[in-house]
């Protein structure tokens, strides 16, 4: 299937690595232009020649995204080189353990700038363009809104403003033709991923009791597979869906878990 997105500039951040890079590669190999917001140079511009490499095209502009300035000033470069922005995906954030019992304001309120805030600010500096090309935005989101975890409680704060800003997002933009959608994220096999269930006693063991209670094929959601649907959502072949929170997650959080091991 042609998505159509051929040439379309559309920004990623935390594009480098995870989830965002999948997202990257697959907009890369669909002829789209993904432009990454980090702030690392480095990871950035070697995330920008492996994609060169395969054949596609890439961009990237160094961004501390919790600093509000830094947001504006990365959406003015994406314009300032392409002249337009055709699609936003916010995806850029980490789950940092403040927790209710042993945070802090100052963390918490740090962690709400590092997940959250740079999306609306991402958005909001973006919208001009978007209302011009019609472009589409996606949010990925969390299963710790819906399901907690324990521990994280400003994460989980986060991504509950993230499902409610796509749902908000999806009613004042009708009336400019901009769709905006949520993908939520269960359990995905990343670099921060692997990083913190190193952080366990036991990272091998309790890797295999998560991945037996996702009930399709036992197994974690791939990057790539987040990021054929946040490339559907971003293209005209989904033009008639907004406001929807997405699980691709293998029925992580909706299907009955006894079924993993049926």
């Amino acid at each position: 299937m042609d998505l159509g997105l051929q040439d379309k500039v559309i920004i990623v951040s935390g594009g480098a690595k995870g989830i965002g890079r999948g997202i990257a590669d697959v907009l890369a190999a669909e002829g789209a232009v993904p432009v990454i917001l980090g702030r690392d140079a480095q990871d950035n511009q070697q995330a920008v020649s492996e994609v060169e490499a395969a054949g596609g095209k890439a961009f990237q502009v160094v961004a501390e995204l919790s600093k509000p300035e830094e947001c504006q000033q990365a959406v003015a470069a994406v314009l300032d080189k392409y002249g337009r922005i055709d699609g936003l995906v916010n995806n850029a954030g980490v789950n940092d353990g403040v927790g209710l019992e042993n945070g802090s304001y100052e963390k918490f309120i740090s962690s709400l700038h590092n997940n959250l805030v740079h999306y609306y600010l991402l958005a909001h500096h973006a919208l001009p363009a978007l209302k011009q090309s019609k472009g589409a935005i996606v949010n990925i989101s969390s299963k710790t809104a819906e399901t907690g975890q324990g521990g994280t409680s400003a994460y989980a704060a986060a991504n509950g403003g993230r499902n409610a800003l796509t749902r908000e997002w999806a009613v004042e933009l009708l009336k400019y033709g901009i769709r905006v959608n949520a993908i939520v994220v269960a359990e995905s096999w990343t670099p921060q991923y692997e990083k913190w269930i190193q952080t366990l006693p036991n990272p091998e063991e309790k890797l295999k009791e998560i991945t037996d209670r996702i009930p399709l094929g036992n197994r974690m959601t791939t990057p790539e597979e987040i990021a054929n649907t946040t490339a559907f959502l971003l293209s005209e072949r989904s033009s008639h869906t907004t406001g929807q929170l997405l699980h691709i997650d293998g029925g992580y959080v909706h299907l009955d878990r006894s079924l993993a091991n049926a």
